[in-house]
């Protein structure tokens, strides 16, 4: 599904969050690879799971005609520092919610792009009778988890040293989710 674009400007630095289009396919490919090597709040690690420009566009073609999903991106002077999903499914048994996930370039972070593809994710899903967001984050990504917790998702779980990260260590994923039911 699609949205309409909003501009934000924050400590000086302006962005637009928009529904991704075919011509992102490139750049989100990039971005992506780039962002993974850049955290371990994610599920990748650099490399893995790699979806090329032909991917991307595909995801963004499904994506803008399913009224289940929305993929957003954020782009500062043209260039694309991040992007979100929600991503619903077609079976009758889940049709009530979307999961929701999010990243951005490290160098944008504390810019509220994060926030604002989570509140634009919220008005959309309320705006489309989806009852339920759901996601998942690592137990030491705090600042994400008090973001979440202000925008009404609660704990339902957590999933003990359910991840791998460097050096060997386990890491618990909570697990959250926002219900209008």
């Amino acid at each position: 599904m699609l949205i309409e674009s909003k501009g934000f400007n924050i400590r000086g630095i302006s962005y637009t969050v928009r529904s991704a289009n075919q011509l992102d396919a490139d750049q989100l490919s990039k971005v992506r690879l780039q962002i993974d090597g850049e955290t371990q709040n994610l599920d990748r690690e650099q490399g893995e799971a790699f979806i090329d420009k032909e991917g991307f566009k595909e995801l963004i073609e499904n994506d803008s005609q399913s009224d289940k999903n929305l993929f957003l991106v954020a782009e500062v002077n043209h260039q694309i520092v991040g992007f979100s999903r929600c991503e619903g499914s077609d079976l009758k048994r889940f049709a009530h919610k979307v999961e929701f996930g999010v990243c951005v370039l490290k160098e944008y972070w504390g810019l509220r792009i994060g926030t604002n593809f989570l509140k634009e994710s919220i008005a959309w899903a309320d705006a489309n009778d989806i009852k339920k967001i759901a996601l998942s984050v690592l137990h030491t990504n705090e600042k994400a988890i008090a973001l979440y917790q202000k925008y009404g998702f609660e704990v339902e779980g957590i999933l003990k040293n359910d991840k791998m990260l460097a050096k060997g260590e386990y890491y618990h994923t909570v697990v959250m989710g926002r219900s209008m039911v």
